[in-house]
């Protein structure tokens, strides 16, 4: 492991310890379309299109306009 600073001089220490964690999480969520899916589910519907499939059809079959 190498221990050595590397921060260049142009990125002051101060500017750096400035910022915030997760500032912007709450704006990235609302803009967002991603769901996860519990594991064995996924093992059932491993990619998008088999997940919108089964979800058209289930909104098919119970009268639910898309």
């Amino acid at each position: 492991m190498n221990n050595e600073d590397t921060l260049r001089e142009e990125y002051p220490e101060e500017l750096i310890k400035s910022g915030v964690r997760g500032k912007y999480v709450k704006r990235y969520r609302e803009g967002t379309n991603i769901m996860v899916i519990s594991p064995e589910l996924h093992k059932l519907f491993p990619t998008s299109e088999s997940v919108n499939k089964a979800l058209r059809e289930y909104a098919k079959e119970h009268g639910m306009a898309i």
